[in-house]
């Protein structure tokens, strides 16, 4: 991973996949995924030290909640480029993201 001063390196992707390019989207997805990393953390020693199932529980929903919440920050902002980027197939690409989406139901 690049530091945050640097720019993310991208690769060559097929022309059926996208990539985000929203650097704001980007940061802000990264974010929430970092949050969602420390959470469970926290899930790992509170189970660990032995605490209430309610406890950890509430915590896994915070955790779930969080990495939900970032793929469909990252479907939408998707979506949202592919349909203005007019080199892309955007009905193609719309269903390809419409499929993401429902896999998270």
């Amino acid at each position: 991973m690049a530091p945050d001063n640097y720019p993310m390196e991208r690769t060559a992707v097929p022309t059926d996949s996208h990539v985000l390019q929203d650097a704001d989207q980007i940061a802000a997805i990264s974010k929430r995924l970092k949050r969602a990393h420390g959470q469970m953390g926290a899930v790992v020693r509170m189970l660990e030290e032995g605490r209430s199932c309610e406890d950890v529980i509430t915590q896994m929903a915070a955790v779930n909640k969080a990495i939900n919440t970032a793929a469909f920050m990252l479907i939408s902002s998707s979506l949202k480029e592919c349909i203005v980027d007019p080199a892309i197939d955007s009905e193609s690409m719309t269903e390809k993201l419409q499929r993401l989406f429902l896999s998270l139901a």
